[in-house]
């Protein structure tokens, strides 16, 4: 009976908990430290800080662990696949030196100048007057600006916008609390998640997924850490996967391994399909959320035996993946103020049960006195599942408007445009 620890307690640690479940059911489930809907599968709850990689590494160790899984990108940073590794446990998760190519926006830019990997052109300013001199560099009629901060941002360090006055107020917010920013150019045309598994050497593509970042319908308001996605992406060409592998994917994870600095886990690609080709947005060193709540919902393949290949080394020797037919979207519930400062503590009401074509993923939520409250920005992920796109969506908003907190709201228009053929 294999033993999983599992690091993280979002929706998308919910969505790996129930698919390593579904897909190995005599799995023995650990996490740490988890939510109510990752205790409903019947997971050991562990309280313990996830940026501790001692304390990570020891119950690894405790448990007899034969994987660890890290689901949040901060534990990783933190080096603790570092100290899992060095207890000798497999881990599925980058060391934090290959984390940087999330970590450090920068650092990414580096990486794929040296493998060649397309992407926007950059310039990376700390100083005020350096940032003034890239928005003038970068500057064209009708084209937005696009400024992101270096560090971690969840999601939410990026402003795209015409105008140049919000572009540097958005600056120096960044450089005032001590990171740089980088000034990019703007790529054209539509975005697309690509999922990269890898084990240092070798890497296998999941299925291309979109998803919504704007906090409202239309694609206006704040960005969020997103705010739904479906998959698979019929617009999409069907060798992109298999493109973005060889063109983007492993020239990177080739590049990280020539400096020491070898990859294990998912690397994650924000594409533009732009008029000039394919290039890369952002890297980040783990699973997306929300795309990972469409993508898994499709994997037929055992995940356990995925994440374990990859972190032995051994994708290689790993079956061609399997995929369900069908389409799988998420529609998320986030909390009143969100993606600002949220409002928790309001009680969770609705239908919960999973069923074959439906089910609900736990992301900002706690129990107090026997209740389920709201304890974060994004609250739950509503997954649908069905023959078509459009039964998808439509069984996904079933399972959202099942749903009821005080101050809650969801985008309307997840996936859409791709049903009515107007868009993504």
């Amino acid at each position: 009976m294999p033993t999983v620890l599992l690091i993280g307690s979002g929706a998308r640690e919910h969505a790996l908990a129930r698919t390593l479940l579904q897909g190995t059911p005599e799995l023995q489930l650990h996490a740490a430290p988890g939510n109510p809907g990752i205790a409903s599968e019947g997971a050991v709850m562990h309280s313990i800080s996830v940026t501790d990689a001692h304390a990570v590494s020891e119950l690894a160790l405790r448990i007899n662990a034969d994987l660890v899984v890290i689901g949040p990108e901060v534990p990783l940073m933190h080096g603790v696949a570092d100290a899992v590794r060095a207890a000798n446990i497999a881990c599925f998760g980058p060391d934090a030196a290959a984390a940087a190519i999330e970590g450090s926006k920068a650092f990414a830019k580096d990486v794929m100048t040296a493998a060649n990997v397309p992407t926007a052109h950059a310039y990376v300013c700390s100083t005020i007057e350096e940032t003034q001199a890239a928005l003038d560099a970068v500057a064209a009629p009708g084209v937005p600006f696009v400024v992101k901060e270096d560090g971690l941002a969840a999601g939410k360090g990026v402003v795209v916008t015409p105008n140049r006055d919000a572009a540097l107020a958005h600056a120096r917010t960044c450089i005032d609390g001590g990171s740089s920013v980088l000034i990019e150019e703007y790529l054209d045309g539509p975005e697309v998640s690509l999922f990269f598994v890898c084990d240092g050497t070798n890497v296998r593509a999941l299925i291309p997924a979109a998803d919504f970042k704007r906090a409202f319908d239309n694609d206006e308001g704040p960005n969020t850490g997103g705010m739904g996605a479906y998959a698979p992406l019929r617009w999409v060409p069907d060798d992109l996967a298999e493109h973005v592998k060889e063109t983007v994917a492993q020239p990177t994870i080739d590049e990280l391994a020539r400096r020491g600095t070898p990859f294990i886990g998912v690397l994650y690609a924000g594409l533009a399909l732009t008029s000039r080709g394919v290039k890369v947005i952002e890297f980040n060193a783990r699973f997306g959320d929300p795309e990972t709540q469409v993508v898994l919902a499709l994997l037929e393949t055992a995940l356990y035996e995925v994440l374990l290949s990859a972190a032995r080394g051994e994708l290689e020797a790993l079956p061609e993946l399997q995929w369900r037919s069908g389409n799988a979207v998420v529609v998320v519930l986030a909390a009143h103020g969100y993606p600002g400062t949220p409002r928790t503590g309001d009680a969770i009401s609705g239908d919960l049960e999973s069923r074959e074509n439906s089910w609900v993923l736990h992301a900002g939520t706690a129990m107090r006195d026997d209740a389920l409250v709201t304890s974060g920005g994004r609250v739950l992920s509503c997954v649908g599942v069905g023959p078509d796109l459009e039964t998808a969506r439509e069984r996904a908003y079933e399972r959202a408007a099942s749903m009821a907190f005080d101050g809650a709201f969801a985008r309307g228009d997840i996936a859409l445009g791709a049903v009515s053929g107007s868009g993504r």
